[in-house]
């Protein structure tokens, strides 16, 4: 990787930055980095575990971000953080057990169902609703799975954090955005020390596209902060869909090749 002409490495930057942006506010940073360093020739092993690497920086400046102006309290989110941690090293420790081809299959009509959610319903902004689920159970059932997911798979976590944090623990959009950021830096943690036990991390890569993620996120969480619901929702919705739209055009999607299509 030491190869990589300067032209690429500018790319990856780019990349990075667009991702930490749209991340830092709906998530889905994944589809725009794995792409990226799969074009600028890295192989598919290695792009897992840098984009874990990258990742952290993109959730962690988030997360700062959103404390600095008290949207998040993140030495009381620490207990989850703790256990998306566990469930993303544990993800990626039994990636190779877990049935990859059906994750994939079922991932997309997942996302789409999370957009059309956030498109429809109408009372979904930034006060707090209802809580249907104790923040205890909360964090220890519904964390940990999710983070567990980002280890074997990752496409769309934070939608799928987001939706949790609005469905179940009653949170309005921007707070929602905000503790979601958190948990999935711990679930990123979880993941990133299981590659790079492996030695499967570029770190020169990988930290030049943090310094972008880190970049884009504060630029990106900022505009969340000033604009709140109003482009948090539609950005959700937007980024569910295309990343719905990304997986079902790839021509090995395990739906494609069942349908013969």
């Amino acid at each position: 990787m030491h190869d990589l002409a300067p032209h690429l490495l500018a790319f990856l930057f780019a990349a990075a930055f667009i991702a930490g942006f749209i991340d830092s506010i709906a998530g889905g940073g994944g589809m725009i980095t794995i792409p990226a360093m799969l074009i600028a020739g890295i192989p598919p092993l290695e792009t897992l575990g840098t984009n874990k690497l990258q990742s952290l920086f993109g959730s962690g400046s988030a997360s700062l971000a959103y404390a600095r102006r008290g949207h998040v309290n993140l030495l009381e989110q620490l207990p989850m953080v703790a256990l998306a941690l566990v469930g993303g090293g544990l993800g990626a420790a039994l990636a190779t057990i877990v049935p990859g081809d059906v994750l994939k299959a079922v991932l997309p009509f997942f996302l789409i169902a999370i957009a059309v959610f956030f498109g429809i319903k109408p009372n979904i902004g930034d006060v707090d609703q209802t809580r249907r689920m104790t923040p205890f159970l909360f964090g220890l059932v519904f964390v940990p799975l999710i983070g567990f997911y980002d280890g074997v798979f990752g496409p769309g976590t934070g939608s799928f954090f987001m939706l949790g944090f609005v469905t179940l623990a009653g949170f309005g959009v921007l707070k929602a955005t905000a503790h979601t950021k958190f948990l999935n830096f711990g679930s990123n943690a979880g993941g990133f020390v299981v590659f790079a036990l492996y030695g499967v991390v570029l770190w020169k890569v990988g930290l030049l596209m943090g310094a972008g993620q880190f970049a884009g996120a504060q630029v990106g969480s900022r505009f969340a902060m000033k604009n709140g619901s109003k482009i948090i929702k539609p950005l959700l919705v937007i980024t569910c869909i295309a990343l719905a739209i990304k997986l079902l055009a790839d021509p090995a999607h395990p739906v494609r090749i069942w349908l013969g299509i």
